[in-house]
């Protein structure tokens, strides 16, 4: 469903690297060598990225179903996972490539439906995390219109089981990443005001589909995303992550071009959605992610921080530190020298 990753296509844009001294945190990326998908992003990808230019200080790792353990009980699979990243961040931390604090927080994968037993699983998770596990992923991505998107069942946040499960995040200080799409915000808004105790992070500015049946009604999709997610901005334990729009299913069709779109195009299609996250939360909620490699197959690294500096044009020098740098080191918990 996400386009394909085309150097050759990438590698004919061009342009200057705006405000290169911006110190960022990119709060979202993967990392994975998957050989049934053919596809590999592991430390050298991410780095040939995060060296094009920008001042990327920190990144965040989340859950890719990405090395698993082939062995052992199945709810603790994924902790292979968080022990592969430990690892890179590992090597970055020895300095040896480079200043940027690559994985300085990692976001694994726990099935919550195990209720109370997940406790356990998440107790491994943070020991394979060498102090910098901060949370998990369990994607509830559904949509009763467009099967073939569908990544969990139907109304899985309602899941008495899945709520138990979810109870044992706050206990362990553990935050809730959050991948679904627009028609379930009012599902992930009850689940929000039901624990208020736990931070919760909405990824991909909680994905207004584009495609399928949805792919003629953007106006009406804009109109029930925006009004949910005003909704949810109510809750103050949740964040929104601001970026994902590479994304296949969102139907903006980048990748479709003879050329990689320009900053200047990116900020034109995303600025509708990320001024009215940012209206809606405020820029200490808010935290603009890359979603590499995902986002690849639609545009360059460089392109999309040149983008997110364009939109955050207007704000003050507080708002932009936010957007880009301290929304996203509070809310993983982040610790700098």
């Amino acid at each position: 469903m996400d386009p394909p990753i085309r150097q050759a296509w990438l590698a004919q844009w061009q342009e200057e690297i705006l405000e290169p001294d911006l110190p960022i945190v990119d709060p979202h990326h993967h990392l994975w060598d998957v050989p049934d998908w053919d596809t590999r992003y592991l430390l050298d990808d991410l780095l040939a990225d995060l060296g094009s230019g920008h001042n990327i200080v920190a990144t965040v790792f989340l859950q890719c179903w990405s090395m698993h353990r082939a062995d052992g009980p199945e709810a603790m699979q994924p902790v292979g996972e968080t022990e592969f990243v430990n690892g890179i961040a590992a090597m970055s931390a020895s300095g040896n490539y480079g200043a940027t604090r690559v994985c300085a927080g990692i976001v694994g994968t726990a099935d919550l439906r195990l209720g109370e037993r997940v406790r356990e699983v998440l107790e491994a998770h943070i020991r394979a995390g060498g102090g910098r596990f901060r949370g998990i992923r369990h994607s509830a991505a559904w949509d009763a219109v467009l099967p073939a998107s569908q990544s969990a069942p139907a109304h899985l946040l309602q899941d008495p089981s899945y709520r138990a499960g979810f109870a044992q995040l706050a206990p362990l200080g553990l935050s809730y990443d959050a991948w679904l799409y627009h028609p379930q915000l009012p599902e992930l808004t009850a689940l929000a005001r039901e624990h208020p105790e736990t931070p919760i992070v909405l990824n991909h500015i909680g994905a207004p589909l584009g495609i399928g049946p949805y792919a003629d009604r953007r106006d009406e999709v804009f109109a029930t995303w925006s009004a949910s997610l005003r909704e949810l901005a109510t809750c103050p334990n949740v964040h929104v992550k601001l970026g994902g729009l590479g994304m296949g299913r969102y139907g903006n069709g980048f990748h479709e071009r003879p050329r990689p779109p320009s900053s200047e195009e990116l900020a034109a299609v995303s600025r509708p959605y990320i001024e009215t996250c940012i209206e809606a939360f405020g820029a200490s909620r808010c935290m603009f992610e890359s979603n590499f490699p995902v986002d690849k197959g639609s545009y360059t690294y460089a392109a999309y921080w040149n983008a997110c500096k364009l939109l955050a044009r207007g704000a003050s020098e507080g708002e932009k530190n936010d957007l880009f740098f301290g929304t996203a080191a509070r809310f993983y918990r982040l610790v700098f020298a």
